[in-house]
């Protein structure tokens, strides 16, 4: 299992802010750059609004304290799984790697203390071949027994520690009310090797468990991380000394320090969510029952065939919600559900009843082909643990007088089953049926259930149904409440007890569950709800596909700030349009076009180059392992977080791993040793696709396997040089085999350029820049210093038509894709004779390989694509071969 794009999207900007944070001395520091970077500085204006990223709110005083936000169904745990990775990886390789992993519910601690332990399980599998297969998960429990926990396993592993919030969560005068506080003779081996006893808790023995935690410094991930607030929760965190938190959540609160957004959009395109939900409300409870099963089984005809064709094995469930007893009502009305259900003759073991204190679905497999379950029973879903992706229909059977509360359980009908597109569009949505006399009160629910989850008022369609049937099937109650009230053609029938099940009119539900197929048209209202469903699901797929991939006006709003659309300059508009910048594209080889072409793109015979391309016959454990780790390199920073704390002290333990560390590869045999050594390092280095990661390894083994003891022992300790100058090297053999492949495919014509990238209608900038003359756009992106000058002079020549400062987002930025990582000049410019102009702006200090590759790349560009098309690098004052400097660029650009 591998991260979805807009995970990895995630992972990388994790990975962006643990270098602002080696970079500066605190979080807040790193984080008000980081984001300053992004956005620009934060700025109070005077009607209350603010531009930029509000400050840093220093939660657990100088331990980095940050947030990413999630959708629902959007894969938290498995990007935690892989957050993991990357915050240890820029620790020391002796720290004990420990992470305390909070969740607020004790259903939700066995699935995931279950998931990961689960060697089959892909959270488990990413970890171990993100940790070497060296990982291990404790309850509580285990850890109060010392059961595989001990000094020296923690030195040699990833140990997580799953808790819920109520087994640390204690006020600091009643910690002898939990065990974690206690002593505790099975940790007594903790007391002398591991235990700082400055560390210690006031009150508390040094073989605590809480003490064996703190001393490890941990790091804490908080699921669900909204449900942690108070002033409990804080001291919850402080009192086990991390060394940083990461919060998982779809909804943070405004304390949290969000380094990462997830566009819910991203959800719905990668096929992990069933949107829109199609919202239907009924005049009565029995035509709720009514629709939901007709619609579960026309779901289920639908699921069966597709099945047949070769697809995945669906079986969609009803997801009935009965009424909670927040007003004192009869808190079994569950139970009486199951009666009705029963009474229709519908198979008991298709029906199980999921609430607090009943629990029928308790070692169920729902995935499973052989589950007979079809219907769930519950009322607060969220809280009581049930997820399954083959639920489909919600429907509530809650008061009908009231709104129908539907923000903690509408997200269970919101994971998208295999995370796939199914061929039937129905199977792409999920449903919503209610009967509620307050409608707009329960879309509001509706609404505010989707943004707990992640998503919008966009994401839903509602309608109400009006049953002709309402005043022609009635209750015994309401005939009687006819015969003492009266009634009129437009009256509202009272009801006594409209929570009360039995009210519900079995013989006005329409439903055989012994026919196996039906004629649709016996159900209008199914016919209405399904017809406008696969309406509603074509408009949405629509808007994914017109809909801006960039998160820049998501990440805005996210904000607070409302964002702005910049259109092109009116008068600029025709010429625009006419504008299709070339890229390359690689022809495709003749074996693969007498193929049977799955993608219509390969009909063409060409598809548009990536560096990946490029690097599939690139072999790096056969490359040259030449390497000098005797110099130092300046650049070479790496700070360990504990160094960065003043007023924390490092744990002993930390040293005293170090040597156990390095003890441990020495008394191994010379192979175990470069092993071990290159496990170290190759996880370190992370991922390099597309280079694979047994390539790499084999080439790290090579590297090591001529070191001698006192090198390897230098390895260990100066892991950071090491890493930092292997990882050089490979990239460097990459880059020029990319480079070579790249001139002989354009050398022999199998790379070609295309007309390809045009000029968005419209553009959300994160950062303003200054209004100049002759843009493109009403207004322009942010530029420096250097960029903005040379533009104000490009833009005062007669020659010069317009110009646009390129964005650097993939989804509307315009890019030379070649043997390097994608290039994208700083400005595109359009000249009155119909050049297009790239220029790439460069300070005099960047003149580097990196700067020189591009400018070869530019200039091969410009070649391929034309006479009216041309490629400049400008340095501010050097004179760089093959470049201009910024006076002599101007003189160039004033004749074209």
């Amino acid at each position: 299992m591998e991260l979805k794009s807009y995970q990895q999207q995630v992972i990388t900007d994790l990975d962006f802010f643990l270098e602002y944070l080696q970079k500066y001395d605190t979080p807040s520091l790193a984080f008000k750059q980081y984001w300053e970077d992004k956005v620009g500085a934060y700025e109070l204006k005077l009607d209350g609004t603010y531009s930029g990223m509000t400050a840093y709110k220093d939660n657990i005083k100088n331990t980095p304290h940050i947030a990413i936000k999630v959708p629902t169904a959007g894969g938290k745990t498995f990007i935690a799984c892989n957050a993991i990775h990357s915050i240890f990886s820029s620790y020391e390789s002796s720290r004990p790697k420990a992470v305390v992993w909070l969740v607020p519910w004790s259903n939700l601690l066995q699935q995931t203390a279950s998931n990961l332990s689960d060697a089959s399980h892909p959270y488990r599998q990413k970890l171990n071949t993100l940790f070497n297969h060296s990982v291990e998960v404790y309850e509580k429990e285990s850890l109060l027994q010392g059961a595989n926990f001990n000094p020296t396993s923690v030195s040699e592993q990833l140990n997580i520690f799953v808790f819920n919030f109520s087994s640390l969560r204690i006020n600091s005068k009643k910690k002898d009310d939990r065990k974690i506080y206690q002593q505790n003779g099975a940790l007594e081996a903790f007391r002398d090797s591991v235990v700082g006893q400055d560390l210690v808790l006031p009150d508390t023995d040094e073989s605590a468990l809480i003490n064996i935690i703190r001393s490890l410094n941990p790091l804490v991930i908080v699921d669900e991380s909204h449900n942690a607030e108070s002033d409990l929760s804080i001291e919850m965190l402080q009192n086990l000394n991390p060394s940083f938190i990461l919060d998982l959540t779809a909804t943070p609160k405004k304390n949290s320090n969000i380094v990462s957004y997830v566009n819910a959009i991203e959800l719905k395109k990668e096929h992990m969510v069933k949107l829109p939900v199609i919202v239907y409300n009924h005049s009565r409870k029995e035509e709720v029952i009514n629709s939901a099963l007709h619609l579960q089984r026309q779901l289920e005809q639908l699921a069966i065939q597709e099945s047949l064709d070769g697809g995945k094995k669906i079986r969609p469930i009803i997801l009935f919600q009965a009424q909670s007893n927040i007003k004192g009502s009869d808190n079994t009305t569950y139970t009486k559900i199951k009666e009705k259900l029963i009474e229709l003759k519908i198979p008991e073991e298709q029906i199980k009843i999921k609430v607090s204190g009943l629990d029928e679905l308790k070692g169920i497999d729902l995935m499973d082909e052989k589950c007979p379950v079809r219907y769930i029973i519950t009322v607060n879903a969220l809280k009581e643990g049930w997820d399954c992706p083959f639920a489909y229909i919600l429907a509530s059977l809650a008061d009908k007088s009231s709104a129908v509360e539907v923000e903690q359980i509408l997200g269970r009908v919101l994971r998208q089953p295999y995370v796939i597109k199914h061929k039937e569009p129905l199977l792409n949505l999920s449903f919503v049926l209610t009967a509620s006399a307050k409608f707009n009160e329960t879309l509001d629910n509706i609404v505010r259930g989707l943004q707990d989850a992640g998503f919008s008022n966009k994401d839903y369609y509602a309608e109400e149904i009006i049953s002709e049937e309402v005043t022609t099937v009635l209750t015994d109650k309401e005939v009687l409440s006819n015969e003492l009230f009266g009634s009129t053609e437009n009256s509202t029938i009272p009801s006594f007890d409209d929570a009360d099940i039995t009210n519900i009119n079995v013989g006005a539900i329409n439903f055989d569950p012994t026919e196996k197929i039906i004629p649709s048209t016996t159900n209008t209202a199914i016919n209405l709800i399904t017809q406008k469903a696969i309406e509603e699901g074509k408009a949405f797929e629509t808007r994914l596909t017109t809909e801006d991939g960039d998160n820049t006006e998501y990440l805005l709003r996210e904000m607070g700030k409302e964002p702005k659309r910049y259109k092109i300059v009116e008068h600029f508009n025709q010429v625009a349009e006419t504008i299709s910048l070339p890229q390359f594209y690689k022809k495709l080889e003749e074996s693969v076009l007498n193929q049977e072409l799955v993608f219509e793109e390969l009909s063409q015979g060409e598809v548009f180059l990536n560096r990946d391309q490029l690097l599939s016959t690139f072999k790096l454990s056969s490359k040259n392992i030449e390497i000098d780790f005797n110099s130092v390199t300046a650049d070479v920073v790496k700070v360990d977080y504990d160094e960065k704390r003043k007023d924390t002290v490092i744990s002993k333990f930390s040293i005293q791993a170090k040597k156990m560390l390095t003890d441990t590869i020495l008394a191994k045999p010379k192979e175990k040793q470069v092993k071990d050594i290159t496990s170290i390092m190759v996880g370190k280095i992370g991922n390099m696709t597309p280079i694979a990661e047994q390539e790499i390894k084999k080439y790290i083994e090579r590297i090591f396997s001529e070191f001698s003891t006192e090198e390897i022992i230098d390895a260990v300790n100066n892991e950071y040089n090491y890493i930092y100058k292997i990882k050089a090297k490979i990239i460097e053999l990459a880059n020029q085999h990319a480079k070579e492949e790249f001139k002989k495919l354009l050398d022999t014509n199998k790379i070609i350029v295309k007309p390809n990238f045009k000029f968005k209608s419209t553009l959300v900038h994160s950062k303003e820049g200054a209004m100049i003359n002759k843009s493109l756009y009403e207004r322009e992106g942010d530029m420096n210093n250097f960029e903005q000058s040379l533009i104000m002079d490009v833009a005062s020549l007669d020659n010069i038509l317009f110009w646009h400062k390129n964005s650097e987002s993939k989804d509307k930025g315009f890019y030379l894709n070649g043997f390097n990582n994608n290039h994208y000049p700083d400005f595109i410019i359009y000249t009155q004779k119909q050049n297009i102009i790239l220029v790439e702006t460069k300070g005099d200090f960047l003149d580097n390989d990196d700067s020189k590759a591009k400018n070869i790349l530019g200039k091969k560009w410009a070649e391929k694509s034309g006479e009216n098309y041309k490629y400049f690098m400008v340095f501010e004052n050097k004179n760089v071969e093959g470049c201009y400097t910024a006076k002599n660029f101007l003189d160039i650009i004033g004749a074209l």
